[in-house]
């Protein structure tokens, strides 16, 4: 069920609905190629059609919803190949923005990494799913902030939103959250080293890692819609 907003602020019901939505998609309370009707949403959430409308032109411009001729908005799907596509750019642009970090970052900026990366072991010994996505996003901002290149930021930000709709169905496995927080916690003490070569080779591993995992989980997604669309073809 979708909240209603007040409508006090303007802005920040835009922005409101706009985050709501994109949790929404990323917590896969939205799924990919569902039908996003304009008149549903307005009503659900107590908005108008142009507040709406401007968060979904926002996700658009993130590739998480997508704008079908005669059809309208719904929620973005990814293939196969646009995954294996966003983890290869992901892992050149994040390990550089790993090395820059570790190189350029000021005291402050690490010391601020380091309160996210340890949201984020709190979040997953915890297993909230909610708290360690949360706390992701705030490492990446820290880590994007300081690395001292806006269009690798730029680049970045546009993929980790779509890489969140692979990460949010791996990231909790059993074998992959205390794994994935061991290669944040050794790349933070490569960072505080200033150890650059070092958290660039251990970031790049971790983008590797993540993926190894999110496109496993990924296939077997693909291979079970099939087989329930094959079953459907056959009992129609």
């Amino acid at each position: 069920m979708l909240p209603v907003f007040d409508r006090a602020n303007l802005e920040t019901l835009r922005a409101r609905v706009e985050n709501h939505l994109r949790q929404a998609i990323l917590g896969g309370q939205l799924k990919p190629g569902e039908k996003l009707i304009e008149r549903e949403l307005c009503e659900m959430m107590g908005v108008s059609r142009p507040s709406l409308r401007e968060a979904l032109r926002k996700l658009e411009a993130e590739k998480l919803i997508i704008n079908v001729p005669n059809r309208g908005p719904e929620v973005a799907s990814i293939t196969l190949s646009e995954a294996r596509d966003i983890y290869g750019l992901r892992r050149v642009l994040e390990s550089y923005a790993a090395h820059e970090f570790a190189r350029l970052a000021s005291a402050e900026e690490i010391a601020t990494l380091g309160k996210a990366v340890k949201r984020l072991r709190t979040a997953g010994n915890k297993k909230s799913r909610d708290g360690v996505l949360k706390a992701k996003a705030e490492f990446y901002n820290t880590l994007l902030g300081g690395c001292g290149n806006s269009l690798v930021r730029e680049v970045l930000d546009g993929l980790l939103s779509r890489v969140s709709l692979l990460r949010s169905t791996s990231l909790m496995l059993p074998d992959r959250l205390p794994k994935s927080l061991d290669e944040i916690d050794d790349l933070l003490d490569c960072i505080k080293r200033r150890d650059s070569k070092g958290a660039q080779e251990i970031s790049r591993q971790h983008v590797l890692s993540a993926e190894s995992a999110a496109l496993s989980v990924f296939e077997q997604q693909m291979a079970l819609r099939k087989n329930q669309t094959t079953k459907k073809g056959k009992s129609s």
